[in-house]
């Protein structure tokens, strides 16, 4: 199953609520990276927030394996910026059941700063995320352990920004949508996917983490998705709600949606 490489392709792929779920699809080499990445963008992403670039040493022979693998001289840095996809490395010391960050180079992350998670294990990772601990962590921990050299896994999943940036800092939920209402949803709301993949490095046994940032503006998105992301709405506001800040937006989301679907006609 291909995933896409934009907003509207991702999203009837992504979980739309209820219990975490890797969702996993196979890839054929040819759907791993985005092809024709925007250079300029990712140059830039890096310059503006350089922290985002943090390896331990126990990462660099991983790094350098990755460049290699992509034709490139250097290590993971240089990796990530010839590539639209973010790109961390996690490797496994002999005495732990979980694997850690021990690198990454991230231009555009979704709320989250690289240099407080380097070095941490999976569970400590995912610690911010309700329900990970009992739902999807032990799944994780054996997907990461059984991965074979060659196999491409994907998946992707979406959040709802009050930003286009591609670097995107969410802030305190009430003040970042404060100013969004069901008439201006369409340009003030925007829907940011994650397109993730995990290969593991034949050479080293790192597994290698992408993830390709796409970000969208609700008006463009498709009236099925749009509705999509409306039914989404009342599971998070049940679950996931409080870390996603659903509250805040729900229902301006819900009475857009309602009108996108008026427009439409029958």
């Amino acid at each position: 199953m291909s995933l896409g490489f934009s907003v509207d392709e991702l999203l009837p792929k992504a979980r739309g609520g209820g219990v975490l779920k890797m969702g996993l699809a196979k890839l054929d080499g040819s759907e791993w990276l985005q092809p024709g990445p925007e250079l300029a963008a990712r140059t830039a992403g890096f310059d503006a927030f350089p922290e985002g670039v943090q390896l331990l040493p126990e990462g660099d022979p991983a790094g350098r394996e990755l460049a290699a693998m992509l034709g490139l001289d250097g290590a993971l840095p240089e990796a990530a910026a010839a590539h639209h996809e973010d790109m961390c490395l996690l490797t496994r010391r002999g005495d732990e059941e979980q694997y850690r960050l021990v690198g990454a180079a991230v231009a555009w992350p979704s709320d989250w700063t690289p240099a407080d998670k380097l070095g941490l294990p999976l569970r400590a990772l995912h610690a911010p995320i309700q329900g990970y601990e009992e739902q999807l962590a032990s799944g994780v921990d054996h997907f990461m352990a059984k991965l074979k050299p060659g196999a491409i896994y994907g998946r992707c999943n979406w959040f709802i920004a009050a930003t286009g940036a591609r670097r995107w800092v969410a802030g305190p939920p009430e003040r970042a949508f404060a100013h969004v209402t069901a008439d201006n949803a369409g340009s003030t709301l925007f829907v940011r996917s994650e397109r993730q993949t995990l290969r593991r490095l034949p050479q080293t046994g790192a597994i290698l983490f992408t993830i390709g940032i796409y970000v969208s503006p609700l008006r463009d998105i498709s009236l099925g998705n749009v509705q999509r992301l409306a039914q989404a709405m009342r599971s998070l506001l049940d679950g996931e709600g409080e870390r996603r800040g659903a509250g805040a937006y729900a229902h301006a989301l819900i009475g857009y949606a309602k009108v996108r679907e008026e427009e439409a006609g029958p």
